[in-house]
């Protein structure tokens, strides 16, 4: 039985900090680490550098490489459109003078939604990097670093649809387009006189995890099958060494091989469950009960769950009706009635009965109640506190699931219990 690579390694991202986790992969790479991971490749002809960081990283990632290598860099290619890989590219456009940017042609496409969302994407996903971030523009305060680089939307100079091949320096570069499990415009970098790819987050933030097939700060649903297939490509072509998104290369064809392996057979066993339950008439709250991975199919979820792979998928078939309620169908929330279930009721009686269900261990069946008293009286202090409690509850269980603790699940409810206890989020932006 294998031994999963994910129990060994990091699952949550970190910005790129001043002489921070840069080092040499070999004697021709080197390697950064930021939001997502940039790669200098050197060639006797110059560099190519393999993303670029967000805006306000470019500058550090820039000094992080320059304490290896100071190759004029030539090629600049982002594995996918988000953010966090096109954001210094025109930093790096203005430290070398006739830098040709490459991506494949469904970047714009791309780039454009995500600018679409901007204010969207923002504010909904402070509640996971505003104390993070906070900390990063502290440390580059400390260091100097105050006129923050700004984030770019770079347009390409060369895009391809499908392949892409040239060489510099006598070494040879293969440019897939392949979706996966973050964007349609994702591509991996081959360098097949080394066996040698470059992956991006083809996979997903963290290396064998169960892919996000939705995100929780809002997103398009990612097709489970796409990200199987993207796995079998990488496969086919036999790397000895894989770099990735984010944190160290993977070295060795076996364990490269038994790690995609095992990611493709957990992706589509979700998705084949999924679509069997859904053909024999289950519900989705159901499937998202039963289906559990088989031993064989262990992947971590520590970026994305099982769980809500499972909602993403019947969702990305089926949409949003669930044939539940005729309020589906109509634009009037279930909160339109809590003040009145709760006067009714009595915010005392619903939050005594969901005391009771979280001394059963019921907790979302107490969230539940105290949601309705909490929407009906925003302030009542017995409700809250209660929540909190609740909360913390299902944070320590949130902190250990599946052996690493789940990034987005455990950010969710540490800020939950921060906005119940008064506290704020503020939206992020990077312009």
């Amino acid at each position: 039985m294998r031994e999963p690579l994910y129990k060994t390694r990091r699952v949550a991202p970190e910005a790129a900090g001043f002489n921070e986790r840069c080092s040499r992969v070999n004697d021709f790479i080197v390697m950064t680490e930021a939001c997502s991971n940039v790669y200098l490749i050197e060639t006797p002809e110059g560099g190519i550098l393999i993303n670029s960081g967000m805006g306000f990283e470019a500058p550090v990632i820039h000094h992080n490489l320059k304490r290896f290598s100071n190759v004029p860099v030539k090629y600049l290619i982002t594995t996918q459109g988000h953010v966090d890989h096109v954001g210094g590219v025109q930093y790096f456009r203005d430290q070398f003078p006739g830098l040709r940017y490459i991506a494949t042609a469904e970047n714009e496409e791309h780039q454009n939604y995500d600018a679409r969302l901007q204010p969207f994407r923002g504010a909904r996903s402070a509640f996971r990097f505003q104390d993070d971030f906070i900390q990063v523009f502290t440390k580059y305060a400390q260091a100097g670093y105050t006129d923050i680089n700004a984030q770019d939307r770079p347009t390409p100079d060369i895009t391809f649809e499908q392949r892409h091949e040239f060489s510099l320096g006598g070494l040879e570069l293969v440019l897939l387009a392949v979706p996966g499990a973050e964007t349609n415009d994702s591509l991996i970098v081959w360098l097949p006189q080394h066996d040698t790819i470059f992956t991006g987050n083809l996979f997903g933030c963290a290396f064998g995890h169960f892919p996000n097939l939705v995100t929780i700060r809002g997103d398009r649903y990612r097709d489970a099958l796409t990200c199987a297939a993207a796995a079998q490509t990488v496969m086919d072509l036999k790397p000895q060494r894989l770099l990735y998104g984010h944190h160290e290369p993977i070295d060795g064809a076996d364990i490269i091989k038994a790690e995609l392996t095992a990611y493709r057979d957990a992706v589509v066993y979700v998705h084949d469950e999924v679509v069997k339950g859904m053909n024999a008439g289950k519900d989705l709250h159901t499937l998202q009960q039963e289906i559990t991975l088989p031993p064989q199919c262990e992947v971590g979820q520590g970026y994305g769950k099982v769980s809500w792979g499972v909602r993403a998928i019947w969702e990305n078939y089926a949409g949003w009706f669930k044939h539940e309620s005729t309020t589906e169908l109509y634009s009037v929330p279930q909160k339109s009635v809590h003040t009145e279930l709760v006067r009714l009721a009595g915010a005392q009686q619903l939050i005594a009965s969901a005391r009771e269900k979280r001394d059963a261990d019921r907790l979302e069946e107490a969230l539940h109640l105290l949601d309705i008293v909490l929407s009906a009286e925003p302030e009542n202090a017995e409700a809250k506190l209660l929540s909190v409690q609740v909360h913390q509850t299902l944070l320590a269980d949130a902190a250990d699931f599946a052996h690493t603790g789940n990034f987005w699940l455990t950010g969710w409810l540490e800020n939950q219990v921060k906005l119940l206890q008064g506290g704020e989020t503020a939206p992020l932006s990077f312009k």
